[in-house]
């Protein structure tokens, strides 16, 4: 039986969702008001033009089905970063803080899709709302815009399974309870638990308190925003001890840290995908620090390592040191962490460890079939046998993300930047990390990037943060037919 696309239902989720966006832009027009900043009517206009859309949006898809298809999941999923980035530049351009499009769209798509790098040459010299915006930004794009609309979906008469599946990172997904919607309570309950806890801590050592609330929501959200132009290189060892820690959290996947907080710490010892996260910040980690210590002599070597380590793995972004005046060896270490990632299910960018773990015992699996032609070696993670659909996915998912990097390179060659910044800067942007090498390296910033190569690199940022799949899908013939 064929069934038409039902773009109603698209309009109402999209009106409900920039809802969302219009309610949330409340938090920093309230900032504006408090601080007594000029940018208070761009706030005030911005918020006008996003409620007054969704209130268009809701009314086109009225007496919309309830029942929300593969397909209009995709579309919904993919579409609905480009829209929330659409409406949350207008604080940026409005306000003079950006008035160029082109930087107002990429400081934007850089904070929805968490992958941290600015424009913006003096972060100190902006508003408090502004800086408050790029954090909520970072902090909604974390654990996902979709994740937080399926919790409160069902409250406007709709369903999310479909949303949930087509966000949700890594190759499969694990629900808490029956419904779907208590998971994404369940998930973003931990969220907001784990933000609060990181501010308090923050603010106890020492940062104020609205830079602790911004990095809170920067770190767990993996995004890397933070509120001064030298990252958090001057913030004292016991403030980056923190960050370090809560990213490190924040790349678990974040069901198996609900069962660690409900006390069933053994669902995380025996979870294979966490092992291979968590020895690779630990390897990276040893190793960053002995070449540190052994080429700068540095005093502060163990934790400049572990903090780098783990800030790249997890995507994140934060800068404790200047790693592009470090010996080659150990930036070019930097360069290749910006692969994997953190664990599926968590608020961190890249490859995700769970494939490269299975893309790892699939090529060793093949190696054994070579010298035993006969015998039947199964693929196995996490104690279960998987299936050919599985390993496929992965090897596919592998060869679009190594041609993203391939063809983003060459797009940026050919604006004129080197090869191989080019190189890094494709990897830092479809990771969603942010720093790259070269002169776009551990600062982050932009702003001097060619404009033409800033479009293109928020379109690979969207689909580092959309896990390849469904962005590629708004292009297939098949997905828009009967």
């Amino acid at each position: 039986m064929t069934r038409t696309f039902n773009w109603r239902i698209v309009f109402k989720t999209m009106g409900v969702l920039t809802t969302l966006e219009a309610l949330f832009m409340l938090i920093p027009t309230f900032a504006a008001w408090w601080y007594e900043e000029a940018d208070l009517g761009a706030w005030l206009v911005s918020c006008g033009i996003t409620w007054i859309t969704s209130w268009w949006l809701t009314g086109a898809g009225r007496n919309a089905e309830r029942r929300v298809g593969e397909r209009e999941g995709y579309v919904i999923v993919a579409t609905v970063w480009v829209v929330y980035s659409l409406f949350g530049m207008l604080p940026f351009w409005l306000s003079g803080a950006l008035p160029d499009i082109t930087d107002a769209w990429y400081e934007t798509m850089a904070g929805f899709t968490t992958t941290g790098s600015t424009v913006f040459t003096d972060i100190t010299a902006q508003s408090r709302s502004i800086l408050l915006w790029r954090a909520l930004m970072q902090w909604l794009g974390g654990m996902g815009i979709i994740v937080l609309s399926v919790a409160i979906l069902p409250m406007f008469g709709l369903g999310g399974m479909q949303l949930y599946s087509a966000e949700v990172t890594g190759v499969s997904y694990e629900k808490l309870s029956p419904r779907i919607a208590d998971t994404a309570k369940h998930m973003w309950l931990t969220y907001i638990g784990l933000t609060i806890a990181e501010g308090v801590v923050l603010w106890l050592f020492g940062m104020g308190r609205f830079d602790a609330l911004c990095h809170a929501m920067a770190t767990i959200s993996t995004g890397g925003f933070a509120t001064h132009n030298d990252s958090v290189i001057a913030y004292s060892p016991a403030i980056q001890w923190t960050i370090a820690g809560f990213m490190l959290l924040s790349g678990i996947n974040f069901t198996q840290l609900i069962y660690l907080f409900r006390g069933k710490p053994q669902r995380l010892v025996h979870d294979e995908e966490s092992r291979w996260y968590l020895g690779a910040c630990l390897f990276a980690g040893v190793v960053l620090s002995i070449g540190l210590l052994y080429h700068t002599h540095m005093l502060d070597s163990v934790r400049i390592g572990f903090f780098t380590a783990i800030s790249t793995i997890t995507s994140t972004g934060f800068v404790a040191a200047d790693y592009m005046i470090w010996p080659p060896v150990l930036w070019m270490i930097v360069f290749f962490l910006m692969f994997p990632g953190g664990a599926s299910g968590s608020t961190s960018g890249g490859m995700k460890w769970v494939r490269l773990a299975i893309f790892a015992k699939s090529a060793l699996a093949e190696l054994q079939r070579r010298i035993h032609p006969n015998a039947v070696i199964p693929v196995r993670f996490n104690g279960l046998t998987l299936r050919e659909q599985t390993t496929s996915n992965v090897v596919a998912f592998m060869f679009f993300y190594a041609a993203i990097i391939v063809l983003a390179s060459l797009c940026f060659c050919v604006c004129g930047i080197g090869f191989d910044e080019s190189i890094g800067v494709a990897v830092s942007m479809i990771g969603n990390v942010g720093v790259s090498i070269g002169q776009w390296g551990s600062s982050g910033c932009y702003a001097a990037f060619p404009s033409v190569a800033k479009w293109i690199a928020t379109f690979v940022m969207l689909i580092g943060r959309l896990e390849i799949f469904t962005v590629l899908l708004l292009f297939s013939r098949a997905l828009w037919k009967k």
